[in-house]
């Protein structure tokens, strides 16, 4: 039966998740097991592997997706704790490199690492692309590990590189070495006076590897991508890098490795090679040359190319032939038609050995077959790298699976004489290789042996002794489990072929001399001058263990941990990166935004009847959180308050004649948004309510809001008892009227700046937990009170409610936020969430440059603490404007600010905390140094959030918030903290880039 487990915007790497996959394949119990990202190439990959599920086809690419085939359902626990094991492990494995900066961004990466040069991209293919072009626009040089990029986006990518001074090296490109710093898939080789511009990635390993045990060394191995030399690329990047090194002084050989390139393309950089000073070594692997030209020497194998190269390098001739006989002595022959097969992890070591195999047996040359370089009269050479073997599967340099099972398959092939293979060491690769594959080796010569067959296993070590493997351990462990190890692979081949009963051969090759005018070469970039002259500043986008070797070898390197965008919606990740070309304007506009936000002056002024400054509420009008609802789409708690303020209002007497009076649609509805006010959870607010006014002196920019009523039943949690009725009508009897009494004493009103500063700095974060500041405002308006000329039982009723009612600052802090996002919004220009709030079905918000637009989408359930008798199915759906409070930076925002209140909301201890309000950093534009945080050494309040970085994130805005029973009448059971829905952010992207005038598919 198949079980899954999604684990939402929870981004792994894919190698990391095939390591997983096999892992948790391995248990007891597992028929099979497959652990991917939920894109839809891997999606496919389930498929075929009989795996896709419902819910593993419902996934989005920045989720990861564990679909397990088991008879026993209790197997899945078990999955689940060894893929939490495995993750663990890796976290505390990346936590181990303290000299590297960790970061989740291009701003982040560029600020860590500021002279940065180069970008090493190991991302998924299909957004790469999109990573190498904002590297390149960042004026990097890049290195992309990344395969299944498109021949048009390589092409397109590589002209630009090249127009701006920049080396593209990749797509698919596996193999580097940087000023000596391995790159990627790399062995660790002594430096030298060698450049070698390769594409292909195990070329330059063979021939790295055979330079070092040859005595010589390597300054550069620049990789450019097996698909550089192709017509329609051009080589590119190849010639690029031959010009570099031309000019690079301390290298003094150039080595070109090339698998069989377009012909019209090998004339051109043999042309280029004609041109430079320096001695070449070129290779181009199918080409069997029979003589060298000027400068430039011309190989058949890669270990000839090595030998050429070091000779050169010493300043010694090159000779008229490398070939030297195996010492292996085959004593006999094997029996006519006994064949060899090929098992290579290598592309290119696949590639030599199949050339050599076919010349020697006439074979017909090279073919490119599922998997298949050579397949002819039982003669076979396998690539295991080639992507029919390593969809959703890791690199046989990783993983030795496909080879084990190979292994046994060729064995029990009577015609199989002779196994080849190759064992890669390096970084990235697999840390025991030859003790991986030695069981199954020493159990197929001991099947054939038991059968009478002698099977013969021919391998080559491509390493050196520096190499975090250990290369004469692995040599041993291979000899001793059977294998006839070789220096190089071309003398694997050409022992394979003597027990064929076939002699590899080599004719001597002359130079003949360069008779046509030499060119003059191409400008040499400053950039790429820059990056041959120093050392590597790389920032890693992707695999986090290549910052190991350019750490460990003098580099320097910046960890950015990328997930894909939006979720991996490629719709959006085009909008966001269109709208990332008009970033300089769009800057401007939201700075403009933002200091609007800073520079606001709120004042509580008033407490009025909210129909003396909202003309809107004549008649029988009530005014509603969240955007607009109808009374039939409404929550148990908004209806509740709804029937609340019927009453209270006089509308109707009882509660059977409000619900007809609101059923009968004789009650018009509006948001509080509407009218530059704001109300808490169900937010209705009547005509003759009290509304605090606070106005932005800035502008005269002016905002309502209900005053609080304390806790327990309450109108806003949808209470609408005769307490609740009598409590509302002395508030609009007394507390009102004496509070307005009391701030005309104020000239200008209360500089509500000012106890936001104090109060944040006294564990406030003026959502859930607002004492401080209901104290400071005590403080400030009691000695108004008691110098008004009034019953001495009203001052004490009013002071004593306000020393009651810790959360009275709540509703003046919706006040002030409402104030300054509208003035704000006047500005009506570019990104920045101007509102967020909620009625009961849906969220919405509204962006500076969509001005009031709504953009809305269904609203989550808080998670939280419950009152005793109370339970998460009690809670109603998310609910009210005090969302206004996250949206000017404050509550949920600044959690960091109330460690105070962090338990009670669900969050955990400060540490929790602490990690809220840096998510929550990541999101926003700005600080506001107005509200200076302590615990967060005093960086000020989050400002500005950009739904442009929600969407690429995939980070919700965190709201702080009470939670109501979702029946009306019972009123407040709990609190907690809700995700604002990312949909309503993605919506208000589309709408934007419209709005500008971006078109994307």
């Amino acid at each position: 039966m198949l079980y899954t487990i999604i684990k939402a915007n929870s981004y792994q790497d894919s190698i990391n998740l095939m390591l997983l996959t096999n892992a948790v394949n391995a248990l007891e119990g597992v028929n099979k097991s497959q652990i991917m990202m939920g894109t839809d190439a891997n999606k496919d990959i389930f498929k075929n592997s009989g795996l896709l599920t419902p819910e593993a086809e419902a996934a989005s690419p920045s989720d990861m997706v564990i679909v397990v085939d088991t008879d026993d359902k209790t197997v899945v626990d078990q999955v689940l704790a060894e893929t939490e094991r495995f993750l663990n492990d890796l976290s505390v494995k990346n936590n181990q490199s303290e000299n590297v900066k960790s970061v989740k961004n291009w701003n982040a990466a560029l600020e860590a690492l500021p002279d940065a040069n180069l970008a090493l991209v190991s991302i998924p293919g299909e957004y790469a692309a999109d990573e190498i072009e904002k590297a390149l626009d960042h004026n990097l040089h890049v290195f992309s590990f990344s395969d299944n990029v498109s021949l048009e986006d390589e092409v397109r990518l590589k002209k630009k590189a090249h127009e701006k001074g920049l080396l593209l090296m990749g797509p698919d490109c596996g193999t580097g070495i940087i000023s000596g710093i391995p790159m990627a898939f790399t062995n660790v080789v002594n430096q030298g006076n060698i450049g070698i511009v390769g594409a292909s990635g195990t070329g330059i390993q063979e021939v790295t590897a055979m330079i070092d045990k040859l005595g010589g060394g390597v300054v550069h191995a620049i990789g450019t991508g097996g698909r550089d030399l192709s017509d329609k690329v051009g080589a590119i990047t190849v010639m690029d890098a031959i010009v570099g090194l031309e000019h690079h002084d301390p290298t003094e050989v150039i080595v070109v490795i090339s698998k069989p390139p377009a012909p019209a393309v090998r004339d051109k950089v043999v042309q280029l090679l004609q041109d430079v000073s320096k001695p070449v070594v070129a290779i181009f692997l199918g080409e069997k040359p029979d003589h060298h030209e000027g400068n430039v020497y011309l190989a058949h194998t890669l270990e000839e190319t090595a030998r050429m190269a070091v000779d050169l390098a010493n300043g010694e001739k090159v000779k008229a032939n490398y070939y030297e006989p195996v010492s292996f002595e085959v004593k006999e022959p094997l029996a006519e038609g006994k064949t060899a097969k090929g098992l290579y992890s290598g592309g290119t070591l696949a590639a030599e050995a199949a050339m050599l195999i076919s010349e020697a047996l006439d074979l017909g040359g090279l073919i490119k077959e599922e998997g298949y370089i050579l397949k002819a009269n039982g003669f076979e050479v396998m690539d295991l790298g080639d992507d029919i073997y390593t969809q959703g599967k890791p690199h046989p340099m990783i993983d030795p699976d496909v080879r084990i099972n190979k292994i046994k398959e060729y064995a029990k092939d009577p015609a199989t004489g002779v196994i080849l293979l190759d064992c890669v060491l390096g970084y990235g690769c697999h840390p025991d290789m030859a003790n991986a594959l030695a069981p199954t080796i020493k159990e197929a010569i001991a099947t054939a042996k038991a059968d009478g067959r002698e099977l013969y296993f021919v391998g080559t070590v491509v390493g050196t002794k520096q190499d975090p493997q250990d290369y004469n351990q692995a040599v041993r462990t291979l000899e001793e489990a059977g294998v006839i190890v070789e220096k190089s692979n071309a003398k694997a081949v050409q022992l394979a072929l003597k027990f064929m009963g076939k002699e590899m051969v080599e004719a001597d090759k002359e130079v003949i001399p360069y008779t046509k005018e030499r060119n003059p070469l191409p400008k040499l970039s400053a950039a790429v001058d820059e990056l041959l002259n120093s050392m590597p500043r790389v920032i890693n986008i992707g695999l986090e263990s290549f910052t190991e070797p350019i750490i460990k070898y003098g580099g320097e390197t910046a960890q950015f941990s990328w997930k894909p965008m939006a979720g991996g919606n490629k719709k959006l990740i085009k909008i966001l990166n269109a709208l990332s070309k008009r970033e300089d304007e769009i800057k401007v506009w939201n700075e403009e935004v933002i200091e609007r936000m800073k520079n606001s002056q709120p004042f509580l002024l008033d407490v009025v009847p909210a129909k003396s400054v909202i003309p809107e509420l004549n008649g029988k009008v009530l005014l509603h959180a969240g955007p607009p609802i109808t009374w039939n789409e409404m929550t148990g708690p908004m209806q509740g308050s709804c029937i609340g303020a019927s009453l209270f209002e006089g509308w109707a007497q009882t509660e059977e004649e409000a619900v007809k009076l609101l059923e009968s649609g004789e009650v018009s509805f509006m948001p509080c948004h509407h009218v530059h006010a704001v109300g808490p959870m169900g937010g209705i607010t009547s005509a003759n309510m009290p509304v605090l006014v606070v106005e932005n002196k800035i502008d005269g920019t002016r905002a309502y809001c209900t005053m609080n009523e304390g806790i327990g039943k309450v109108l806003r949690f949808g209470a609408y008892s005769k307490e609740v009725i009598d409590r509302l009508t002395w508030m609009k009897d007394v507390l009102g009227p004496v509070l307005s009494q009391a701030l005309k004493q104020k000239d200008g009103g209360i500089n509500l700046n000012v106890i936001i500063a104090k109060a944040i700095t006294m564990g406030d974060e003026f959502h859930q937990r607002n004492i401080a500041a209901s104290l400071v405002f005590l403080k400030e308006v009691a000695p108004l009170i008691l110098q008004l000329d009034i019953e001495e039982s009203k001052k004490q009723e009013v002071v004593q409610f306000l020393a009651d009612t810790d959360q009275f600052f709540l509703n003046i802090m919706m006040a002030t936020g409402k104030s300054i996002v509208d003035y704000a919004r006047k500005f009506d220009k570019g990104t920045v969430v101007t509102t967020m709030t909620r009625n009961g079905k849906n969220f919405g918000i509204r962006i500076s440059g969509m001005g009031d637009q709504w953009f809305t989408a269904p609203v989550n359930t808080p998670k939280g603490l419950y009152f005793t008798g109370f339970s998460e199915e009690d809670g109603n759906p998310d609910i009210g404007d005090s969302a206004i409070t996250e949206t000017v930076g404050v509550g949920g925002m600044a959690m960091v600010a109330a460690p105070g209140v962090t338990r009670f909301v669900g969050a955990g201890g400060f540490d929790d905390a602490l990690n809220v309000s840096n998510e929550m950093a990541e999101i926003c534009i700005s600080h506001n140094p107005n509200f200076s945080i302590p615990t967060w050494d005093f960086k000020g309040s989050c400002l500005g959030i950009d739904m442009r970085k929600v969407v690429e994130t995939g980070i919700t805005p965190i709201i702080n918030t009470g939670i109501a029973h979702k029946k009306a009448g019972l009123g407040q059971v709990g609190a907690g903290t809700v995700r604002a829905p990312l949909a309503c952010f993605e919506k208000a992207l589309e709408a934007y880039a419209e709005k500008l005038g971006i078109v994307v598919d």
